[in-house]
């Protein structure tokens, strides 16, 4: 099954279904998995379900839908999972991309989150530098400090939905440019020469090792479920047509909106955990509370299409060739 094997077979923009009848599994419209909110605005845990390549498609479907309902689904218990059936099952949501478009992932096409390359402890939607955004990203804890640690996700459809209608119409006008060339040293301070870590500094650099930067609307509309979403991030570098400051600026009202705590969710990781989460649909940050303590992680994206603003214009790329990474789903 492909991304596009999976989406609704209608020309229309499929939504969440009310939720007027509950079924034996406490949530409605839901007969083979069990669903459960963690928020009223993001975030529900899937239980019943033991992830893997043979999961029946009927479950796969659910799955989906509830991922689309609520933006990041939380799996716990999944001990049996190791790369390859992490892979595999991803597969079964949509096309696996490469690992990243500059970073070499493992041997099994996974990219390690790894705290010791650094903390993506800053608001991003992942690779939004290049044209073809991932669809879903599939996080998969592997080795976790003995305190801390947890993820954060917010939801870029409702934070769109909450502005105010001037704001949105602003916003629906507006493209930024997005980069890899992400300034790490902005929200602190840059380490003396003489302290910079070793390791750290080369995976920086294999990061950027090919530029990439493309224009994207500042609001794109949801290929699967028809919402209009904020597309923003730590990749923006500018919003075009603007002054440094105005973009800034607008850049950072824009975000508070994304990053109000009613419009979160934080999941705490444990042993055996996997998120899954709409991409196009949310930002996320993990937090850098647990010292220097190791944090492992093993990501899989899934293929998406190109971002659409509102007046049906798609996203350009200024830098850069993202084929080797992914096709256009």
């Amino acid at each position: 099954m492909t991304l596009l094997d999976a989406r609704p077979q209608t020309a229309q923009p499929q939504t969440a279904q009310p939720q007027t009848a509950r079924s034996q599994t406490g949530q409605a419209g839901y007969r083979l998995i069990g669903v459960q909110r963690t928020g009223e605005n993001i975030g529900a845990r899937i239980e019943g379900v033991r992830l893997g390549g043979d999961l029946d498609p009927d479950v796969v479907g659910e799955i989906r839908r509830a991922l689309l309902a609520h933006k990041v689904v939380f799996f716990s218990g999944q001990d049996h999972l190791d790369d390859t059936a992490q892979y595999e099952f991803a597969s079964l949501l949509g096309r696996p991309t490469a690992p990243h478009p500059t970073v070499r992932g493992n041997e099994s096409g996974v990219l390690p989150i790894d705290s010791r390359h650094g903390k993506a402890n800053s608001w991003h939607s992942d690779v939004t530098f290049v044209d073809r955004i991932p669809a879903i990203s599939l996080l998969r804890a592997v080795k976790l400090p003995s305190h801390g640690g947890s993820t954060v996700w917010a939801n870029t459809a409702t934070a769109y939905a909450a502005l105010h209608p001037a704001l949105q119409a602003l916003a629906e006008r507006l493209w930024a440019v997005h980069s890899n060339l992400y300034d790490y040293v902005a929200e602190r301070d840059e380490k003396r020469i003489g302290g910079i870590d070793v390791q750290e500094q080369a995976y920086r650099d294999e990061f950027a090792s090919q530029v990439f930067e493309t224009e994207h609307p500042l609001v794109r509309v949801h290929p699967e479920t028809g919402e209009k979403v904020l597309l923003a991030g730590h990749f923006v570098r500018r919003i075009v047509g603007l002054n440094t400051h105005d973009s800034d600026d607008l850049f950072q009202l824009l975000q508070r909106h994304v990053t109000r705590l009613e419009n979160t969710v934080r999941w705490q990781w444990r042993p055996g955990d996997l998120a899954i989460w709409d991409n196009r649909a949310t930002q996320h940050y993990g937090v850098a509370d647990y010292g220097d303590q190791e944090r492992l992680l093993h990501r899989i994206t899934l293929a998406g299409d190109v971002p659409v603003s509102v007046d049906g214009v798609s996203s350009t790329p200024r830098q850069g060739d993202a084929s080797h990474f992914s096709q256009v789903a």
